[in-house]
Parts: C-alpha cells; sequence; structure tokens
C-alpha cells in the first residue's frame, strides 16, 4: 500500500450531495459511473491529490443501502492503493486479514478491487485498488 486511493462516502441523494460536495471544492464531478456488481453509482471529486467517491444505493438491496439504513450516511470506506492486489491480499490473508472477496474484481474508475472485513480492521471497511492495466483481462 502506497497512499490513500480515496475516501468512500455513503450517500442517500447523489444528486444532492454531488452540490455540496461541488461547492465544498469548487468543482464538479470528474466521473459518475455504475457498478452493477455492487448496486450502486459513484460520482468522484477530485480534492488536490485526493479523491472522494460518493456512493448511492441503486437497489434495496445493495450494501451501500444496508450501511446507510443500520449507520446513515457518512464514511463507508478507506481505499489504498496498491501495485499488485493480488500479491497484497495474499500477504494480508497470511497476517490473519479477512478478505470480503477471495478474487479481485471490477470497482469504478477503473480499478482492481478487494475489501478487507472491518471486524479485522478496528471497525473500518479497507479497499485495496490497483488501476487495471490495458493487458489485463481479469483474474
Amino acid at each position: 500500500m502506497y497512499k490513500i486511493e480515496h475516501l468512500g462516502i455513503a450517500v442517500k441523494d447523489l444528486e444532492a450531495s454531488e452540490k455540496i460536495y461541488a461547492k465544498l471544492f469548487h468543482a464538479e464531478p470528474y466521473k459518475r459511473e455504475s457498478v452493477e456488481s455492487e448496486k450502486v453509482i459513484t460520482s468522484f471529486f477530485s480534492c488536490g491529490p485526493n479523491k472522494i467517491e460518493l456512493l448511492a444505493a441503486t437497489d434495496e438491496n445493495s450494501t451501500i443501502q444496508s450501511f446507510i439504513n443500520k449507520r446513515g450516511e457518512g464514511i463507508h470506506h478507506v481505499a489504498f492503493a496498491v501495485d499488485d492486489i493480488k500479491a497484497e491480499m495474499l500477504r494480508l490473508k497470511a497476517e490473519g486479514f479477512v478478505l470480503i472477496n477471495e478474487n479481485p474484481k471490477r470497482g469504478a474508475d477503473n480499478k482492481w478491487v478487494c475489501f478487507l472485513h472491518p471486524k479485522h480492521t478496528s471497525g473500518v471497511l479497507i479497499e485495496l485498488c490497483q488501476e487495471v492495466r490495458d493487458t489485463e483481462d481479469g483474474f
């Protein structure tokens, strides 16, 4: 892990939240993307070298909707950039961390992603992110 890739924030109303963050950063989101596998729509903002990802549920059964139902809107996860997601997953598993998904999957913003269970990370959902390279078909 070499940097925080982004902070993920769960929101009820994506358009309303985009307006808030557009005012806050004095900039519009640079990308809006649907991630069907997670049943969410994401919206990304740049803030200097950092990124904020807003996540809104597209289905009552999505994990984001479950999160909002239990905890309300707010920080959902911290994502860290990695060079080799498979190697990092193996390393963390060997260290005793529990992975939510055993294989990397495609996430938003052209990334391979994997999540660590928050019960093993002091209550924080951790996401590992690796840029999808042109030569990769999948894992």
